[in-house]
């Protein structure tokens, strides 16, 4: 008898209708509970063909498209507040004409400096390495998503909208896979919700990132969705299907998946 076939990426999903709109939420259950955190600069391999953990480029190589123009706006607003010991491409901007431009195809993006984004700052930088917009928000006390393109603070959420004949909309928050960048993604060495050394964070990731789930979905449905995660949750009262990405390692922690590793 022939064997079954195996669903590698098996998840787990939440539903519940808006009260307030004609709307369904569906949330990503597994990857929403699990303890994936950012690694930038703590192993992140990058986005580029083979592993470059030396670079801390992070997914930072190609640069940000941006969702409109008043996504543009705001960043070229909040690149006025940056000053050069924040941005090593502070000079490079001004010479250029600002760190925006569109492409031949159309596209508004990032400029980029020496193959990454223009906004990256590079080891070494006195100011310190990373997106110079967050760690710019951050010396301010803000947060740093009021700064950075919506694709980079929205990273690794996804959010999908679709419409039925009806007009009724359902709305999907999950992980960002691969097939999210296109066909260049499948070219990337290293993706890090499909690593478990990306599942280190110290608590859920529904309460990590609250902040940037809220800006997705709204205040209501991120409180249905974290008071009903916490109840299923509370004292590892209820058994959550790990990660794939911790299944195919046979990696394990508990209802939030792996630990934090004690060297860390």
């Amino acid at each position: 008898m022939p064997s079954r076939p195996v669903a590698e990426d098996l998840h787990e999903w939440v539903s519940f209708e808006d009260p307030d709109e004609d709307r369904t939420w569906v949330f990503d259950v597994t990857f929403l509970t699990s303890r994936w955190t950012c690694i930038y600069g703590r192993g992140c391999q990058g986005v580029l063909t083979g592993p470059a953990p030396e670079l801390e480029q992070g997914c930072c190589s190609y640069g940000a498209h941006f969702t409109g123009p008043d996504d543009r706006a705001n960043v070229e607003a909040h690149a006025q507040r940056l000053r050069p010991d924040q941005w090593q491409h502070h000079r490079e901007s001004a010479r250029r004409g600002g760190p925006v431009k569109v492409t031949k195809a159309g596209e508004t993006v990032t400029r980029l400096v020496d193959d990454a984004c223009i906004f990256l700052n590079r080891p070494g930088f006195p100011g310190g390495a990373g997106c110079a917009l967050h760690r710019a928000a951050l010396d301010a006390g803000e947060r740093h998503l009021d700064w950075k393109p919506d694709v980079c603070w929205q990273l690794p959420l996804r959010r999908t909208d679709d419409t039925d004949e009806q007009g009724h909309v359902t709305s999907t928050l999950r992980e960002w896979k691969r097939r999210d960048w296109g066909d260049g993604g499948f070219d990337f060495h290293w993706w890090c919700t499909a690593d478990p050394l990306a599942f280190v964070g110290d608590g859920a990731v529904y309460r990590a990132l609250r902040d940037e789930i809220v800006e997705l979905v709204g205040k209501v449905p991120y409180g249905l969705l974290a008071d009903h995660l916490d109840r299923r949750t509370e004292h590892g009262a209820v058994a959550l299907l790990p990660h794939p990405a911790l299944r195919r390692r046979g990696a394990d922690g508990g209802p939030f998946g792996p630990r934090r590793p004690s060297q860390r």
